[in-house]
């Protein structure tokens, strides 16, 4: 089938001309090019080099924590279930467990309303020296731990600078379970403050304001208003100094006394049955302690979540 033709008057030459009509559909078009099958497009990712990342990742925490870790389990399992239950469950054991765990909460309940009072002052008030208050709440953190326990010994102890005055009245405050829940304190107390503290700036003070407009009380304001708020954050560093307390050993041993059955706190136990070559029986306890510490991250971690959620829901 032939074109269609186009007439057209040649002026020059005083004639028709006809012209064929080319349409778009006579063009030939070069074909476009194919992407081949076999590439596959990958998604790209944010952090480049995921996979080497990862696998170092991997292998720097299987190298510095989860080897020490299966090496003690590993020989706890040199015991049969009869000695292990024996090593965990010795009255001299049990007793430093209830020491250890009722001082840390002790000393976790008294860091919580404390620490939250400490808190409160620096982020609400102005004064004069409050940069050198917020830097000694850290002191804890950098202070060694055999430092911390030789200078509340010799405060506490009865020719210190407190104990002198204390001592004569009947209250005795160190080489017994007062100076260990006081070295508690002062270790857990940080922990407390820096995890309440981000929490009370970023409260809005507005919401207090409107409570008062309306006729609440300072009570009603804090116990309806800013406790539901610092909740979650008192929560999470509770669980964080009872976790630092329950594994503490450098400011305690100095001030405890060491008396078995009394003042022998478990870190204490596991050392002495390592100096008796008791190896298995050492890893034995210390692995009861593993596993608590264990669960305990995971509380903690449930209360960052939980506190997240409920920042995130209170500020949308």
């Amino acid at each position: 089938m032939s074109a269609p033709l186009l007439a057209l008057f040649d002026s020059k030459n005083k004639r028709e001309v006809s012209l064929p009509i080319v349409s778009a559909a006579t063009i030939p078009v070069p074909p476009l090019p194919v992407p081949p099958l076999t590439v596959a497009r990958t998604k790209r990712r944010v952090l480049p080099g995921f996979n080497i990342t990862l696998g170092f990742t991997i292998f720097y925490l299987s190298l510095i924590v989860l080897i020490p870790l299966s090496a003690l389990v590993f020989k706890t399992f040199t015991l049969t279930w009869p000695q292990f239950w024996e090593a965990v469950t010795g009255a001299r054991v049990m007793a430093s467990y209830r020491l250890t765990f009722g001082a840390s909460f002790l000393a976790a309940l008294v860091n919580v309303v404390f620490g939250l009072l400490v808190a409160w002052v620096l982020v609400r008030y102005t004064f004069p020296g409050k940069k050198i208050v917020d830097a000694l709440v850290d002191l804890p953190f950098a202070l060694p731990t055999a430092v911390a326990g030789i200078s509340l010994t010799a405060l506490l102890a009865g020719n210190g600078w407190i104990g002198q005055f204390t001592e004569p009245l009947g209250i005795q405050l160190a080489f017994n379970r007062n100076g260990i829940v006081i070295a508690l304190i002062f270790i857990g107390l940080p922990f407390v403050v820096r995890t309440v503290q981000p929490v009370l700036e970023d409260m809005e003070k507005e919401l207090e304001e409107a409570a008062s407009c309306l006729g609440a009380t300072r009570w009603q304001t804090f116990s309806r208003v800013i406790f539901p708020t610092i909740a979650p954050a008192l929560l999470t560093g509770f669980a964080m100094a009872f976790a630092r307390a329950i594994g503490e050993y450098g400011s305690v041993i100095f001030i405890a006394g060491n008396m078995p059955m009394i003042s022998e706190i478990t870190p204490l136990i596991i050392i002495s049955k390592l100096e008796q070559y008791d190896y298995a029986g050492a890893t034995a306890v210390a692995c009861v302690m593993l596993v608590i510490s264990f669960m305990l991250l995971l509380l903690i971690n449930g209360l960052q979540g939980w506190q997240r959620r409920r920042s995130g829901g209170s500020s949308s």
